[in-house]
């Protein structure tokens, strides 16, 4: 009962401080609204095929007649050894991928939104060459994901304030 109590004090306090959820008012929201209406340009690579899947699932979009937005997706996939071991083979391996991306507003072509994105994994070198390969892999495939969540973030947030700033007058 306590714990309840504390909870909503916390959630009344909170109320009054200007926060509010960024999916706010569900499928119907300006945030949903806004990520359904990008598209994904195609992204080079097999990272970029991973990526812009991992976008248009977490987008949800209505199609491309109804796109006001595009997201233009420019990836760096790179794999450095960091450990290396007594006959100079690669121990450990680091796999990095940065997104460098720009919403743009197809009414009229301008950037809105100019960000970047990234994440790295560690990977075991093992002496099998399969089981390494293996792990590149599916280390490719948590980034991509890691780093479309960083992107339909950031973009959501975009369009939070965007809803919140007042209308310019004409």
């Amino acid at each position: 009962m306590k714990r309840a109590a504390l909870l909503f004090i916390a959630m009344v306090a909170l109320s009054g401080c200007g926060l509010r959820p960024l999916y706010g008012g569900g499928s119907a929201g300006t945030v949903q609204s806004t990520l359904a209406a990008i598209q994904v340009a195609p992204i080079q690579g097999q990272s970029g095929w991973l990526v812009a899947n991992a976008l248009r699932d977490r987008l949800g979009a209505g199609g491309e007649s109804t796109a006001r937005y595009e997201l233009q997706v420019r990836l760096d996939d790179s794999i450095a050894g960091l450990g290396v071991r007594r006959d100079d083979s690669v121990a450990r391996e680091r796999r990095t991928l940065r997104a460098r991306y720009q919403l743009i507003d197809l009414s009229n072509g301008s950037v809105v939104l100019d960000a970047t994105a990234g994440s790295d994994a560690g990977i075991d070198v093992v002496g099998s060459e399969y089981a390494t390969i293996a792990a590149e892999k599916s280390a490719l495939e948590r980034l991509s994901g890691i780093v479309a969540d960083q992107i339909i973030a950031r973009v959501g947030r975009y369009a939070q304030s965007r809803a919140a700033a007042p209308a310019a007058p004409q």
